[in-house]
């Protein structure tokens, strides 16, 4: 279906006629009406387990709406969903998740996608258009996501806050920018600094300066504006595509209130239209599940392999939606969505007086942490209730408030409280199978009462909690003395829990220091865990209980002293622990050098043009591989995967999955035709042949007719193994010896002579974490056989050659009969460099086999657990220093989990060691690396490649040298940093080292003394909450270690019209390296960028690329691209000679009549490089790329918490050859490496199993993590010589530079210490977590809750 349209009211009449029908009713089944983009769908036969998001990609073809994780997690699949709403006579716009939303549950909505909102050929929206003209679309994966929840917000607030914006994107996640372009862009339709469509009183908000953001001092030659606003549409919220008429009549005539019955092939759908109806089916059907959001039963049915027979659907019922304010409290009835919810205790807080709404403000403000809001937008306060978990943000509150519910069946109708024997058991409740959820009573709190609400997660915004707490306690009127306490819990029990036991103890006494201390010693006891819980952290978790209740103590005594009750005040120290976290909005400056005075404005190299996907990519016209069309005879394929690390295979039984519906065949080691070996190092298998190594290795594959079909299928395989003993951890690799050869050593000087030299020695050691690539677009293959065996390759890789020789390899047949094509992909990493071929020579078997095209994506849980991620580190080190805090000696061991094979593991040991010392001169040091064996999906590339573990240990040391000193780190490092003309540990000789630059720059921008000072000051006056600063280099080397890849080729045609199409070796991942290369060409060329196009990459235009890695390809590429078009204008100069003032088409013209050949190859290798290590001598990298960053942050000392208050990265990229992307690079590099360094955190089981497979377990950055002030400048006037046009790589070194945030909570910590009377050197591994923070602030309260020994229980997960 073509892409629909964005009409005006006068347009829109005839939308009704346009209707799409679906094939005749399935038995029984009723015709489900929904309208997309104004046009009119009749499904005859909707499946329920269908969802919205299937239905848009494959039925309609509308693809713009992507898919992400499959569980409303990451806001790729945004779409806006509208209702009319016969009680308000209103229409209801709501962004929601497509990929949750069930197909049945649109009956008489409208569903607008990216699509109906504007395209490129049409005429953009103003929503579409700001994002991609203020750089906020990389990859661009997430765009169309990000795009519709905006949309949604103007529809229902043309003029916003700018709180309301970032509220509307707690459910979207991006990878590639860091964020804060797609803020700023946005922040124009704002109230706060937005656009007045033109409709400005002093003037148009684009000429009067509101339109932008405030910048900085910033000196001349400097620019700070990468777009003008000026440049934007003005937006008319007049202008918006209409509800569907047709639709509106529809929804007030009595069809819209009728009984629904959906038929699909294994569950039914029922909508009862009256409560009467609902409770009769409930009878009937008492096992069946209740679905209003499918924010649960959506998942359970995907990643539990639950299946449902009969789903009932209430939503639509009134009684179910309505709200009733009673003398006592208000009444929601179960139904009620959380956003409505929210709405309506809102108004009630603003109009009752503030001690009725205590309950409210509590519930509030766990719904403003609670899920995203496109999550609240659908899901229901009685699905919240009924699915009872355990960690449940808003049951504690509920209970601890004594709610009271109304549950009904035919029979009748009871009310139960709220209490601990509501929760009978693991999600499990006291509701009978045939009764429904009715209401639930939310009580007005009473005059002596005070409750607090609190949530602790990994996250702040949409994010499930590691522990939920919601406290009440009366007083006695006119008394400090406990009248009623309630403790309520989540996170501690297999249900949410009341501390009944230290309430009862506590009654009857006055609020003082006393009850504190026993209410502590109480809890300990009686919220105790056993150390093998599910979810483990238990020592944090049993902190965090007491630490809640300290907070809620001081809360309390605050609220009695403004009472005017003669309690104990709360010391102004302590106030910080008595306060609610409200985001603050971020602001940002960038800087970057102007181009020269004199420079042509055609020529665009220097200027911070737009990606020139941007605009497709805001519209969802920009096409990724799965979004290729359909073939008419494709399959969809399916992979088996190993559920045991280690172990052989004794049987497969595949008798079930080929009954199953759809299936075709299934496949396995003996049908791959060529070789079934694979591998980088050829040490691995395309299937898994007699014995598995990691949990996820493929076994094998189904196929069939469609992707339900064939995940279904696989899950049938039933594969029955031999278990052996698994190698999970670096320690247990260290214990087995278990190393992949060759053990790499890099020594330079003399060791022994610089530990005697020493005035000091100190040994440590520091863990750091893996992480996961989390590209929005996972890996995904579609083969096409062609004649004589060739096999065309549509494949999401950074590395299209290798994908073709492994796929070659496979098949049995020339290389030259395989063709890979990459158009763009959705995030790479690096985790689409060597394991994209996993996937892909699997497909293209599959293919070969049955001679129809194969299709496969994999879904989020998959590729998190098959595809590896970055390699954990430890490192030791011994390191020697002078009093001064001058480093002489080092001595540094790492060791990396390789996994299973080892792919590119010694590379990647290898820049570890070349980065051993970061941006600091040792001159004794040694560094040794082990690659150890272990049965994890084998780990792979990722941004930095080594680099980052390497200078994280770096900087540990040099941390702890000035811990040990009693100096300031800052002091430290500023005396090691590198000058020009040393040397590094491999010999090689710096040049052109902006180190000191950059560093001077940094602290005079950060004004790094004055934040000193107020940290100081403030951590005086503060005991639980305290701040901390770090200014941490880095020093990262260009090339690929490996010489021979250090080469690139181009093609460049020049066709008669003059237009130019250019090809080269390098894939586009959202780095703007195609943008890149077209500037580059057009400077070479002489001509405007639009004459240039690049359509794609694939290996019969470029042949034996490299990959797309290695932050070299704009180099590489760059300088390929520049010798074609330097060829091409060397066979152009005679006809520019003859008619110098001709148009360029006219040189080209008479030179194709003359027949000159317009095509040019160009090609490109690095000079000078190789290095040896058994020498330790040769030219490892061509050059170095510099940068420092100062960050400040903030810690809650009590639960771990932190907040980024300020981040200043200076950053050396030469002359950029596009500040807009390379500033874009940095600040996304720079949130990937918060992630790393404070976030994300993988979980495997002691057997090996990955514990977090998803955005709910898993979390990467949000909007919510950027620093409040961020500011990025690109060091001026710092040509590089060895690169194109004086520029430099950009892509890695960033990174590295979120170190200093993770070293600035370090920094807090270590206030935190001293007030405990601990100092000097402590270990804080990565990611700083809120537990490690928690638990490295020791205090009263974490003496309390000691971890149990190790090795006295079974850990739920284990440090790999």
């Amino acid at each position: 279906m073509a892409g629909p349209q964005n009409r005006t009211a006068s347009e829109t009449q005839d939308a009704g006629s346009r209707t799409i029908t679906g094939p005749g009713n399935r038995n029984g089944s009723d015709e489900l009406i929904f309208f997309v983009n104004g046009r009119k769908i009749v499904e005859r036969n909707p499946d329920p387990e269908t969802t919205l998001l299937t239905y848009l990609r494959r039925k309609l073809g509308l693809t713009g709406t992507k898919l992400g994780c499959a569980e409303g997690g990451c806001g790729a699949c945004t779409v806006m969903v509208s209702r009319y709403q016969p009680a308000s006579r209103g229409l209801l716009h709501c962004a929601v998740n497509a990929c949750l939303a069930p197909l049945c549950s649109l009956h008489l909505v409208a569903v607008t996608t990216v699509e109906g909102i504007g395209s490129v050929a049409r005429k953009l929206h103003p929503v579409q258009e700001r994002i991609a003209r203020s750089h906020g679309s990389q990859c661009g994966f997430c765009t169309p996501g990000i795009v519709m929840s905006m949309y949604a917000l103007l529809r229902n607030n043309p003029r916003p806050s700018m709180a309301d914006v970032e509220e509307a994107f707690q459910g979207n996640l991006c990878r590639c920018t860091g964020y804060r372009p797609i803020l700023e862009g946005y922040k124009t339709f704002t109230v706060d600094g937005g656009c007045c469509g033109g409709k400005g009183k002093d003037g148009c908000c684009m000429t009067n300066g509101k339109g932008g953001l405030q910048n900085s001092k910033v000196g001349l030659e400097e620019a700070t504006s990468l777009y003008n606003t000026a440049d934007f549409e003005p937006y008319d919220p007049t202008q918006e595509v209409i509800f569907p008429p047709e639709l509106m009549s529809l929804s007030k005539c009595e069809e819209s209130s009728r009984s629904l019955c959906f038929r699909g092939e294994r569950t039914t759908w029922l909508q009862p239209d009256s409560l009467h109806e609902f409770l009769l089916l409930k009878w009937k059907h008492p096992d069946a599940r209740v679905v209003v959001g499918n924010t649960e039963v959506g998942i359970e049915v995907k990643f539990k392999n639950m299946a449902y027979p009969v789903v009932l659907a209430p939503g639509s019922i009134a009684e179910l939606n309505a709200v009733t304010h009673t003398e006592d409290g208000i009444v929601f009835g179960a139904a009620c969505t959380l956003s409505h919810m929210g709405a309506v205790l809102r108004k009630a807080v603003q109009s009752l007086p503030p001690h009725q709404t205590e309950v409210f403000q509590a519930v509030l403000e766990q719904l403003q942490w609670f899920a995203g809001q496109h999550i609240r937008n659908v899901a229901a306060v009685g699905g919240n209730i009924m699915t009872a978990s355990p960690i449940s943000d808003l049951n504690p509150v509920f209970m601890a408030a004594g709610c009271k519910l109304t549950l009904m069946d035919k029979d009748g109708s009871r009310e139960v409280l709220m209490d601990d024997s509501f929760f009978t058991g693991y999600r499990k409740t006291a509701v009978e199978p045939q009764e429904i959820l009715l209401s639930i009573h939310i009580p007005y709190s009473q005059k002596s009462q005070f409750i607090s609400a609190f949530k602790q997660s990994p996250r702040r915004e949409d994010d499930i909690s590691i522990v939920t707490a919601a406290m009440s306690v009366t007083f006695s009127p006119g008394t400090d003395v406990v009248k009623d306490l309630r403790l309520s819990f989540g996170g501690m029990a297999p249900v949410t829990v009341l501390a009944r036991r230290t309430a009862d103890r506590l009654l009857g006494r006055q609020w003082g220091e006393e009850l504190l201390q026993e209410a502590c010693s109480l809890l300990a006891e009686e919220m105790s865990l056993d150390p093998s819980a599910p979810g483990g952290m238990v020592s944090y978790r049993r902190t965090l209980t007491l630490s809640l209740f300290y907070k809620f103590y001081l809360r309390v005594l605050q609220k009695l002293g403004l009472q005017g009750l003669s309690v104990q005040e709360v010391s102004s120290e302590c106030l910080s622990a008595t306060e609610v976290y409200r985001p603050e909005t971020p602001s940002s400056v960038q800087v970057y050098q102007a181009v020269p005075e004199g420079q042509s404005l055609g020529d665009v190299v220097g200027r911070p043009i737009m990606h020139l996907s941007a605009l497709k990519q805001a519209t969802g016209e920009a096409v990724y591989c799965d979004d290729v069309p359909l073939y008419e005879n494709e399959l969809y394929l399916a992979l088996i995967t190993s559920t045991k690390a280690h172990a052989r295979i004794l049987s497969v039984d595949t008798a079930a999955a080929e009954r199953s519906p759809g299936v075709v065949c299934c496949l396995f080691a003996s049908d791959v035709p060529g070789s079934n070996i694979t591998g980088m190092r050829q040490d691995e298998t395309v299937f898994a042949d007699g014995q598995v190594t990691c949990v996820g290795h493929i076994v094998g594959a189904v196929v069939a007719d469609t992707q339900l079909h064939a995940q279904r299928a696989a899950k049938a395989v039933k594969i029955q193994y031999e278990e052996l003993e698994p190698v999970v951890t670096i320690q247990e690799a260290i214990v087995a010896q278990s190393f992949y050869k060759p053990i790499r050593t890099i020594q330079s000087g003399d060791l022994e002579a610089g530990f005697k030299q020493a005035d000091h020695i100190l040994d440590g050691e520091i863990h750091i974490g893996g992480q996961e690539h989390f590209y929005l677009e996972t890996n995904v293959t579609l083969a096409v056989p062609r004649e004589d065996g060739e096999m065309e390759l549509f494949i999401s890789s950074q590395s299209p050659s290798d994908s073709q020789a492994f796929v070659a390899k496979a098949l049995g047949v020339p290389a030259n009969r395989v063709l890979v094509r990459v158009k763009r992909m959705g995030g790479g990493f690096g985790g689409k460099e060597s394991r994209t071929t996993v996937l892909s020579t699997v497909v293209a078997v599959a293919a070969d086999k049955l001679k129809r095209p194969v299709r496969c994506m994999l879904d989020r849980d998959e590729d998190m657990l098959i595809t590896g991620g970055r390699h954990p580190f430890y490192g030791k080190y011994k390191v020697g220093f002078l009093q001064t805090g001058k480093v002489v000696a080092l001595d540094v061991t790492f060791y990396s989990n390789a996994g299973n094979s080892m792919d590119l593991s010694q590379a990647i040991m290898e820049r570890a060691l070349f980065h051993m010392e970061n941006s600091y001169s040792v001159p004794n040091v040694r560094g040794q690396g082990f690659i150890c064996r272990t049965n994890l999906p084998s780990n792979t590339a990722f941004r930095g490649f080594g680099g980052p573990q390497g200078l994280m240990v770096a900087e540990n040391w040099i941390t702890d040298v000035a811990h040990c000193l009693g100096r300031s780190a800052e002091e430290v490092r500023r005396l090691n940093l590198y000058l020009e003309g040393e040397s590094t540990p491999y010999n090689q000789i710096l040049q052109g080292v902006t180190l000191g630059r950059c560093w001077d720059e940094c602290l005079s921008r950060s004004e790094y003394e004055r934040r000193r000072a107020a940290a100081d000051l403030f951590n005086r006056q503060n005991r639980w909450t305290k701040r901390g600063l770090a200014v941490v280099p880095t020093k990262f080397g260009i090339a690929f270690t490996a010489t021979f890849l250090n080469q690139a080729g181009a093609l460049v045609h020049i066709y008669r019209d003059g237009s130019v199409l250019l090809t080269h070796g390098g894939t586009e991942m959202g780095q703007g390296l195609h943008t890149k290369m077209v500037q580059v060409a057009s400077r070479v060329l002489g001509i405007p960028c639009s004459r240039i196009y690049v359509s794609e990459t694939s290996t019969n235009t470029v042949a034996n690329t490299s990959p797309t890695a290695a932050s070299a390809s704009s180099d590489l590429n760059g300088a390929a691209v520049l010798n074609a078009c330097q060829t091409l204008l060397k066979r152009l100069e005679p006809y520019r000679t003859q008619n110098p003032k001709g148009s360029w088409e006219d040189w080209v013209k008479a030179a194709y009549l003359d027949r000159v050949n317009l095509s040019a190859n160009g090609f490109y290798k690095t000079p000078d490089l190789g290095y040896d290590f058994d020498m330790n001598s040769g030219r490892v990298f061509n050059y170095y790329s510099y940068g420092v960053a100062c960050s400040e942050v903030e810690i809650d000392c009590l639960t771990g918490a932190h907040k980024n208050l300020s981040t200043t990265i200076v950053m050396d990229v030469g002359h950029s050859l596009n500040p807009a992307i390379d500033i874009g690079q940095v600040e996304g590099g720079f949130m990937q490496g918060l992630g790393l360094f404070t976030l994300e955190e993988l979980h495997y089981s002691p057997r090996g199993v990955l514990l977090t497979r998803g955005p709910g377990s898993y979390k990467i950055p949000a909007f919510g993590d950027i620093p409040t002030q961020l500011t990025v400048s690109l060091l001026r006037d710092a040509p590089n010589d060895k690169a194109i046009f004086a520029s430099k790589a950009v892509g890695e070194p960033p990174l590295f530079l979120a170190s200093s945030v993770f070293y600035a909570i370090k920094d807090a910590i270590r206030a935190a210490r001293a007030e405990s009377g601990t100092t000097g050197p402590f270990r804080l591994d990565s990611p700083a977590s809120a537990e490690r923070i928690r638990n490295a602030c020791c205090d009263r309260f974490t003496k309390l809750c000691a971890p149990a020994q190790p090795g006295t229980f079974t850990p739920w997960s284990v440090r790999v």
